[in-house]
């Protein structure tokens, strides 16, 4: 069902993106070592990466980095693997029962992360790379932090020698995604690596016209034009947004309700993006700027200073606004979803 707002794990409820899914398909068969899957938030990501893994005849994991917390241990990231390992077990069990290191008790996979015997991520990648397998690793900027270059140590390891293992690495922010793998940084494990990328865009008007009609014909629902045109004039061609919209006036029927709440979630979801510090509330602040329409570097540091009541360093505001745009929520002073605009206008200080 296109109205349902869990990621998408087949074609038939996934709307359009067939093309992407034949370029995944594609790096996949060709045995491409490293692919990125991009784009904004909600625009679909994890239902374009669960489909296509669903209809390739390959053993896959995926590594769900949303699970990780800011400064994660090495407990953290192995549990993130054990899970994984967990889910496919009925499919890697006869390989994993052969590694120091790991343990099998019942249906759940442990992994030794420390001390005599423990296994490194490098090891368990090349046992794994035993059989043809699809490591797909989720918002994999959640992986930047002190144990970054032991996972890319891992990772490069296996794009040179473990010829059976393809990477998928999706990211929302894909500026914190470049700088994870270090695509710029000489000292990288990463760096000079060739890899694919495939950027998921947003819907134009008539695609987002079609996906909401398509979406309420299959809950019988009768909607007027007028309705569909406010749901995409608003949420911009964000896939996620319009399943969020159509199923919540599906059920509701008020529009003006669904958008207030729609403002909720992304201004609770600026609050974690951003912090609670000194130093977060300035980023909140320059994104109220921008949101206010200051769209250029000296309108905002004017704006910043006359808020703050205090001059403002240069590089501080160029740096605030080179993270935000790494965070993909703004690019050349403007919001890459008007939802976090409103959202940032309301940005207590």
């Amino acid at each position: 069902m296109i109205f349902d707002e869990r990621p998408k794990d087949n074609r038939r409820d996934l709307f359009d993106r067939e093309k992407e899914l034949e370029k995944i398909e594609n790096n996949i068969i060709a045995k491409k070592p490293l692919l990125l899957l991009v784009g904004v938030r909600r625009i679909g990501k994890t239902s374009v990466l669960q489909t296509a893994l669903n209809e390739i005849n390959e053993t896959s994991l995926i590594i769900d980095c949303r699970k990780l917390k800011e400064n994660y241990g090495r407990r953290d990231l192995y549990s993130l693997f054990s899970q994984s390992l967990t889910s496919r077990l009925d499919k890697l069990k006869d390989i994993l029962r052969k590694i120091n290191g790991v343990s099998i008790f019942g249906n759940y996979v442990e992994l030794k992360w420390s001390g005599k015997d423990y296994i490194s991520i490098a090891d368990l990648l090349d046992h794994l790379n035993e059989r043809r397998i699809i490591i797909a690793i989720d918002e994999a900027q959640k992986l930047r932090g002190p144990l970054s270059k032991e996972v890319k140590d891992a990772i490069a390891h296996a794009y040179d020698y473990d010829k059976n293992i393809t990477f998928i690495l999706t990211g929302s922010e894909v500026g914190l995604l470049y700088d994870f793998l270090g695509v710029n940084d000489v000292e990288s494990p990463l760096y000079g690596r060739y890899y694919n990328e495939i950027e998921l865009e947003r819907f134009d008007k008539e695609k987002s016209i079609e996906m909401l009609k398509k979406g309420f014909e299959e809950l019988s629902f009768s909607i007027k034009d007028d309705i569909i045109n406010s749901i995409v004039n608003e949420f911009d061609g964000i896939p996620g947004w319009l399943v969020f919209a159509g199923l919540q006036y599906f059920n509701k029927r008020d529009f003006n309700e669904i958008k207030e709440t729609a403002i909720s979630i992304a201004l609770n979801e600026i609050e974690k993006l951003t912090g609670k510090s000194p130093a977060s509330r300035r980023y909140k602040t320059v994104m109220k700027c921008i949101a206010k329409g200051n769209e250029s570097w000296s309108k905002v540091k004017e704006c910043l200073e006359l808020e703050e009541k205090s001059t403002i360093s240069s590089s501080i505001l160029s740096n605030i606004l080179g993270n935000l745009e790494k965070m993909s929520l703004i690019k050349d002073y403007k919001f890459l979803d008007p939802i976090y605009k409103e959202a940032s206008i309301r940005i207590k200080p």
